[in-house]
């Protein structure tokens, strides 16, 4: 299968996914939502790939939402705009329940959804120089999908902090707030990441998937239910005039004129 925005390897039992927009910090974009998601569902579906390492190509992870998709959204109506929360939630939601051991290499930048993708995954390494923050107030947005996930890895407290203030962090923040699992020189990184992925395929593939799914099970129908609420709210913020005026003025590299509507 081929993707536009992504490229998929395989090496043995570990594939990497590489979002491939480096001219664009690898920003996310319609069809990189619909690729990443054809693309784990693929790794899911091959029962020759046991481990799968998440990556960014270029200097960025993921820079956040695109500049053509944000343009767009202020074009779009409510039950276009829900569709779209709810492809962007599936996104989410899988790379935190995907069923095999998921290795995020964090090599730049993640903000805003990117730093979702860096985030959820069941291992996080990152290089030093990489930046972490939920940015979505400053432009009139909200952090509502990544909202669900991230009080469960740092706490309410952290996850008010982080999310309310909308400010960036350095990796070693993030590891000390739990974002991060390891931090690794850069050009270990992939190594790094392999290693990792190497000592998963010493444990039983059973064991590992029956272990994730147990996880996930403690708190299925409370996530489910959230993950709705999040959808429901990732769609409604986009009719407040708050968030039109954010969003205009990040696309004009301006400060914004709040009204609070």
């Amino acid at each position: 299968m081929e993707y536009s925005t992504l490229k998929f390897e395989r090496d043995g039992e570990i594939a990497t996914l590489t979002l491939n927009r480096p001219d664009k910090r690898n920003a996310i974009s319609t069809p990189m939502v619909d690729d990443l998601v054809a693309a784990l569902g693929a790794a899911e579906a091959d029962k020759s790939v046991r481990v799968v390492i998440l990556t960014g190509a270029g200097k960025a992870f993921c820079s956040g939402m695109d500049l053509e998709t944000l343009q767009a959204l202020a074009k779009q109506t409510p039950e276009q705009n829900l569709a779209d929360s709810r492809r962007m939630a599936k996104m989410f939601q899988l790379v935190y329940s995907f069923p095999k051991p998921l290795i995020t290499a964090v090599n730049g930048a993640a903000i805003a959804g990117g730093c979702g993708l860096a985030t959820l995954s069941d291992f996080t390494l990152a290089v030093p120089a990489a930046k972490f923050g939920y940015t979505e107030v400053r432009i009139g947005f909200i952090p509502a999908l990544v909202s669900v996930m991230l009080r469960r890895q740092v706490g309410e407290k952290h996850a008010r902090d982080l999310l309310l203030s909308g400010r960036i962090i350095d990796a070693a923040e993030a590891f000390r707030l739990g974002l991060v699992t390891e931090v690794t020189p850069p050009d270990d990184l992939m190594k790094r990441a392999r290693e990792v992925a190497n000592m998963l395929l010493e444990a039983s593939p059973t064991s590992l998937a029956l272990t994730k799914r147990l996880l996930l099970r403690y708190d299925e129908e409370r996530l489910r239910a959230e993950l709705e609420l999040a959808t429901q709210e990732n769609a409604q913020i986009r009719s407040t005039d708050d968030f039109r005026e954010g969003l205009a003025s990040f696309l004009e590299k301006r400060p914004p004129k709040w009204t609070g509507r």
